[in-house]
């Protein structure tokens, strides 16, 4: 597994497919991290633009390869080894960009509640922050996988597709990721920090299902 990680890894860089979504995620927060805000809100709206980044990074990686390419790696090493490959690739490049994003919100941002006179405690609104960014990260993995090759096999279902389901999963209330971000812009404001423990369960129960994907991709051909 190490050798195919480092397969789709190469894949991934040597494509710059990845400059896309990591050039517009840097320019959502370059848009709404201000310098000085409340620094639950900055963590809520970072972990907000890495979901719809990670369904993408998803989509470039199990479309990264040529279908020859791909059916003599599947010859090699197993379709489903080869396809969670290229998951869990994308999985490390937004949880890298995740990282960062919680990194450049913790610097920029002031570590007050929202009405900038209550003090947070930056390590345990630092540790919500981080949490929801990896519940969004792998809410949009599992979109990423569900709404790709194999499981949608056309770009004109599967782009739309993902694009609704991230929409979604933002905005409805009964989601694990509105409910994480939520939680930390309420709270910015009531003065309370609120860990998502909830949502990432629900996020790690729901990313559970690209293991369809990989199955699936025993049985169908690119």
């Amino acid at each position: 597994m190490i050798a195919l990680l480092r397969y789709q890894t190469a894949l991934l860089v040597g494509s710059h497919r990845w400059l896309p979504p990591v050039i517009v995620y840097a320019a959502w927060l370059a848009v709404g991290v201000q310098t000085g805000g409340p620094i639950l809100d900055g963590y809520g709206y970072a972990a907000a633009g890495v979901l719809p980044v990670a369904v993408w990074l998803t989509r470039i990686c199990v479309t990264n390869e040529p279908p020859a390419a791909r059916s003599c790696a599947a010859a090699a090493a197993g379709p489903g080894r080869v396809h969670l490959a290229g998951v869990l690739t994308a999985t490390s490049a937004s949880v890298f960009l995740a990282l960062l994003g919680t990194a450049f919100v913790a610097l920029l941002s002031d570590p007050h509640f929202s009405n900038h006179r209550v003090a947070v405690p930056v390590p345990a609104a630092t540790g919500a922050g981080l949490l929801t960014a990896l519940a969004c990260v792998l809410l949009g993995i599992a979109i990423g996988a569900l709404c790709n090759w194999p499981v949608l096999r056309s770009p004109g279902s599967s782009i739309p597709a993902g694009l609704l389901a991230a929409l979604l999963l933002l905005v409805l209330g009964a989601s694990p990721a509105n409910a994480a971000v939520t939680g930390l812009v309420t709270g910015s404001a009531s003065g309370t920090i609120s860990t998502p423990w909830l949502p990432f369960a629900a996020a790690v129960l729901i990313a559970s299902a690209t293991a369809v994907a990989c199955a699936l991709s025993a049985r169908r051909s690119a």
